[in-house]
């Protein structure tokens, strides 16, 4: 027997190490409720310290507000539901999801993945199965559930190793969860927590939720072309030939009447887009800002959330009523509660998350952090490019212990997003550059909520397939990923180009 290399069993050992750390963090909501409790002990010790910070903008004395004293009791009784009911992601989540609602709940996003990749050439069919990955952040989980066993049985079917299909569709749907051809649900979460944030320097500060968008588009394209040629290249000339004995699992083709319904959804789609633009295109146009004629700065923008929900919703209303799954108000409001009903732990996380981020910025402390940190990577010549890919390279670490993107930013975001800002970085900036680490890495952290899921994808092909066996499959898409993402995102700011609408890579001055 073939004895593992002491490299493979450090890293194991290393893998074992990080799977128990994780598990043994409690519930994000019971972590933020922690946090919530930390930040007051924290105010109260700092306020003993007398801790302060100069304002770097008026040179005013920054001091912390106390919240265990009379003052800060009466603030923190009096504003729990102010805080849960005006947390930006809130909002932002539940009105997107009653459009992703009828969308998923209609078939629409089921077909349209399916169609896809059954109607994509053969020597096309890798890169089909990664960029129907990336694609499908629009909806909430059908790419994990539909997309990652579809993959492997197309493989299958084809005579090609299933593991290569599976890792194919992985690599496009978590590897790439930060990219996306259009605007996803984790855009609005993300945009909510980094405005918030971003009001502990700047109260007026907007980060609407396409702050990104320019780069996750040239993003998506390079998940695609590279997520292909490290299948093809690297992961199934390591597999070789599948000798298992699976079963090859027919896989659905569309029928007549769901073509029938993706058409007319996306002729809708275009309908729907061509009014929208005839909001903004024309200099009267009703959605521009009536007094400056701006597009950026404009109710367009403002209302980006609106347009979010009307761009799933009418395509998803219409293919469900030509495939008859909405059939009245009642199949309409159904797929709509159903979608909502899965909200029911977001909910719970964000009362308590809301009040972590609230108690932070009222105690100061998230400022003083901010000031002091920006001086000190200042102090050390930590700027620029180095530190952006720094942050890329945290966010990756953070990523293997905590797998909730939503969650691992709403602790980050008050912290890092002052502090860039004070070094002359914009929101956008920060943000794009800890979507990158929270993506490379969830394929090789056994916290990523659907690894499971993947193992047992995996096992339908060959029981001995375990976590061991997923993680040494993706690491080639995580290191690569890593290394060619960042390298974007640099060149990136070095050409100096915005990184979506409204979303610039440093501040004005």
């Amino acid at each position: 027997m073939i004895q593992p290399s002491l490299a493979s069993r450090v890293f194991n050992k290393t893998l074992d190490y990080i799977e128990i750390i994780g598990n043994k963090l409690p519930h994000p909501a019971t972590l933020f409720a922690l946090l919530a409790v930390m930040v007051a002990l924290a105010s109260w010790i700092s306020d003993l310290l007398a801790l302060t910070a100069i304002h770097p903008a008026d040179g005013s004395i920054i001091v912390v507000k106390n919240l265990l004293n009379a003052d800060g009791l009466r603030w923190m009784y009096t504003n729990v539901v102010h805080n849960f009911v005006n947390f930006p992601p809130l909002g932002y989540v539940l009105a997107v999801m009653i459009g992703i609602g009828v969308a998923e709940g209609s078939g629409l996003f089921n077909s349209m993945i399916r169609a896809l990749v059954l109607n994509a050439p053969q020597k096309l069919i890798t890169g089909a199965i990664v960029f129907a990955g990336v694609l499908s952040h629009l909806a909430s989980e059908a790419g994990y559930v539909i997309l990652i066993p579809l993959g492997a049985a197309i493989f299958h079917a084809l005579g090609r190793h299933p593991m290569a299909g599976l890792a194919a569709a992985f690599c496009g749907v978590s590897g790439g969860f930060g990219a996306n051809f259009l605007i996803g649900s984790i855009d609005p979460v993300l945009a909510g927590l980094s405005e918030s944030a971003a009001h502990i320097i700047d109260p007026a500060m907007k980060v609407n939720a396409a702050v990104n968008f320019y780069f996750m588009f040239v993003s998506a394209f390079m998940i695609v072309i590279i997520g292909t040629w490290i299948t093809e290249k690297i992961v199934e000339p390591r597999l070789n030939t599948y000798d298992g004995n699976a079963e090859k699992i027919p896989v659905d083709t569309i029928t007549p009447v769901e073509q029938k319904g993706l058409r007319w959804a996306g002729i809708s789609l275009i309908i729907l887009v061509i009014l929208l633009i005839l909001t903004v295109l024309p200099e009267n146009g009703i959605f521009r800002n009536p007094k400056s004629g701006e597009v950026l700065h404009s109710p367009f923008f403002d209302g980006i959330i609106t347009g979010i929900l009307i761009f799933f919703l009418v395509p998803g209303l219409v293919y469900g009523i030509i495939v008859k799954t909405i059939r009245n108000d009642k199949d309409f409001m159904k797929h709509i509660i159903k979608s909502m009903s899965t909200m029911a732990t977001y909910i719970v996380l964000v009362f308590f998350a809301a009040q972590f981020v609230y108690f932070f910025r009222y105690s100061n402390l998230g400022l003083i952090i901010a000031i002091n940190g920006a001086e000190f990577l200042k102090n050390i010549g930590l700027t620029g490019i180095p530190l952006i890919a720094a942050f890329v390279i945290l966010a990756a670490f953070i990523n293997m212990f905590m797998g909730s993107a939503s969650a691992k930013w709403a602790i980050m975001a008050p912290v890092f997003i002052p502090m860039f800002m004070l070094l002359g970085y914009h929101p956008a900036l920060t943000q794009a550059a800890f979507r990158i680490g929270d993506s490379v890495t969830n394929l090789v952290t056994p916290m990523m909520s659907y690894f499971a899921l993947i193992v047992a994808f995996a096992q339908k092909y060959d029981e001995k397939y375990g976590i061991g066996t997923i993680i040494s499959t993706m690491i080639p898409y995580s290191i690569i990923f890593t290394i060619i993402w960042t390298a974007l995102l640099i060149i990136w700011m070095l050409t100096g180009f915005p990184l979506g609408p409204d979303g610039p890579l440093y501040l004005a001055k």
